[in-house]
């Protein structure tokens, strides 16, 4: 299985996870709007770890996840 398509199934995973959160507390679009974001910064935070050096020797003061 490839980096890519492991990143993808977790952050599947977690917005799955949060609908079933959502459900719990009885309201389906709460949990659809966590499951975006914490699956979207899952995805997001999976990619900046594809280069195996995050931060060291890092000469850009831009926004960091």
């Amino acid at each position: 299985m490839s980096r890519r398509t492991r990143s993808v199934l977790i952050a599947a995973g977690l917005f799955a996870l949060s609908i079933l959160v959502g459900v719990i507390l009885e309201s389906v679009w709460l949990g659809v709007f966590l499951g975006l974001i914490v699956g979207v910064v899952a995805l997001i935070g999976m990619q900046s770890k594809k280069g195996g050096h995050q931060g060291l020797s890092d000469d850009d003061n831009g926004a960091a996840l």
